[in-house]
């Protein structure tokens, strides 16, 4: 019989988590007894908690008990509720002074350097649409270029990706919805892993290609391309206009090389995805301690999915560089309850039934967890999704939860490398932006070998999240450099581009 494992995470907590299985009877830890059977990841009370007492784990609020809860009961949605309570902000009181090496100590990685001064990690050539209407015709050309053998010309184009959505028409062409599209946009054509980018149109819609180079100073040339199919001549015309315009676009981009480069010239993407009950404790953790080496060396860690990070967000607070930058967050916080409430929603609607299933049961206790992506550093700004990251260090971009989304947001700002975390096995990819997956357990490790590239299981063996965070951050320089991702190896990524739709659809 494999032994009863437990964790209590922090002396104030009055559960522990299942390391693994065990039936009810056993002596789990020292004075507790399992009276029923605890799966692995799961809650367990290690005192009796009154009703309506606070549930704690990581020394934070996670709930409050719906009814008595006895000691070495399994502690879940049956006897655990969220409500609200107050959190204490306490804006920069945790933040301090980072040493950030200086240029010629950082780690380096090879990456190609573009005219803008960033350094992209991938070379591709990306054909992105205005509007669903044009979506179609997008993979149409880019299934012609590819059925042309012309890619096999370009060794050092990593390939022409397709990048469409279903939106662009049928919404207001001002406000929230709008300007998150437009800023989407431009920001995949602007990010660091596309050397140059196709925009394909229909022509009448509302989100006009003419609007968006007028916004943002674009102009035709040998990186940026776009027409329309109406202006074109239809489908036909506009496959072979635009499998043309490739075909002159491929050269030049098969020029670029990849150099020698600082880690500084590293945006990173916080994402998590199937979290269960280890995501906290294992594989967030680490990657947390794989963002502070990478900000500790000049470059940037962007941790986003507001409502993931709700319950948790007074610790973020707490490390804001400025109590601007603080209440910014707060606002935005603000702005999903009201969100929430205008969709018939709550915040608790999040986690989903496999969080669950994976021992998680509030959103307070999964946001707990999922802010531990976000490492110890100070947070140096909260931008809007889809905002270009400007500030170095660690950010937060708000986003939904819904991963495809959120990371679609965290590649417009500009990340050129994505770490995602999974304790239930998410199938998961990024174009432009190779992705590397980590499991918090050893048990999915095994079982989805194809698609998981760092068991962080093993830190319940003990490996520190010290050594793990330091294998993850080489990992990172890796895949940088040109190593390819399980998902990458699977072809992912394209389907994956989900533009967040905000507002009324008309």
């Amino acid at each position: 019989m494999i032994t009863p494992r437990a964790l209590r995470l922090n002396a104030s907590d009055n559960v522990a988590i299942a390391v693994n299985e065990f039936p009810a009877g056993v002596i789990v830890l020292p004075g507790v007894t399992a009276r029923e059977r605890i799966l692995r990841g799961h809650k367990m009370a290690v005192t009796p908690i009154p009703s309506d007492a606070p549930i704690r784990k990581f020394g934070q609020i996670i709930g409050f008990a719906s009814k008595p809860i006895e000691a070495g009961e399994w502690v879940h949605e049956h006897n655990c509720r969220v409500k609200a309570f107050d959190r204490d902000y306490q804006f920069g009181a945790d933040a301090r002074l980072e040493t950030i090496a200086a240029v010629e100590d950082q780690p380096t990685f090879l990456g190609f350097r573009r005219p803008s001064g960033k350094v992209g990690t991938r070379n591709y050539l990306a054909i992105l649409t205005s509007v669903n209407c044009s979506a179609t015709t997008a993979r149409l050309i880019a299934r012609e270029v590819e059925r042309s053998g012309m890619l096999a010309d370009h060794p050092n184009v990593d390939g022409v990706i397709a990048l469409v959505h279903g939106t662009g028409c049928g919404m207001a062409s001002s406000g929230e919805g709008f300007e998150a599209l437009m800023r989407t946009a431009w920001g995949y054509a602007a990010n660091p892993n596309v050397g140059a980018t196709l925009m394909v149109g229909l022509g009448c819609e509302v989100f006009q290609i003419d609007r968006m180079k007028r916004e943002y100073g674009l102009v035709e040339s040998d990186d940026f391309q776009s027409l329309t199919i109406q202006a074109t001549g239809g489908t036909r015309r506009t496959i072979a206009a635009g499998v043309e315009r490739i075909g002159a676009m491929l050269p030049r981009l098969d020029r670029s090389r990849r150099e020698r480069a600082a880690a500084g010239a590293l945006t990173l993407a916080l994402q998590c995805g199937g979290s269960d009950g280890y995501s906290g404790i294992t594989a967030n953790p680490a990657l947390g301690a794989a963002a502070d080496i990478l900000v500790r060396n000049g470059g940037t860690a962007i941790l986003s999915e507001t409502p993931e990070i709700y319950g948790a967000e007074h610790l973020l607070t707490r490390r804001a560089a400025s109590p601007e930058v603080g209440r910014r967050l707060v606002e935005r916080i603000r702005w999903w309850e009201d969100y929430c409430a205008r969709n018939g929603g709550e915040m608790n609607n999040n986690p989903s039934p496999g969080n669950k299933a994976g021992g998680l049961t509030t959103i307070l206790e999964k946001s707990l967890g999922a802010a531990a992506k976000g490492g110890t550093t100070p947070l140096n700004a909260v931008y809007q999704y889809a905002e270009q990251v400007r500030s170095k260090g660690f950010v937060f971009m708000d986003t939904p939860g819904y991963d495809p989304v959120s990371a679609t947001g965290q590649v417009a700002g500009g990340a050129n490398v994505l770490a995602f975390t999974t304790g239930r096995g998410s199938a998961y990819g990024c174009k432009p932006t190779p992705t590397i997956k980590l499991a918090t357990n050893t048990e999915i490790y095994r079982r989805m070998i194809d698609d998981m590239d760092v068991n962080c299981g093993d830190v319940l063996d003990g490996v520190s999240i010290e050594d793990k965070g330091k294998e993850i951050f080489d990992m990172i320089l890796a895949v940088a450099s040109g190593a390819r991702t399980k998902s990458e190896q699977f072809g992912y990524g394209e389907a994956e581009f989900a533009p967040w739709q905000i507002g009324a659809t008309m």
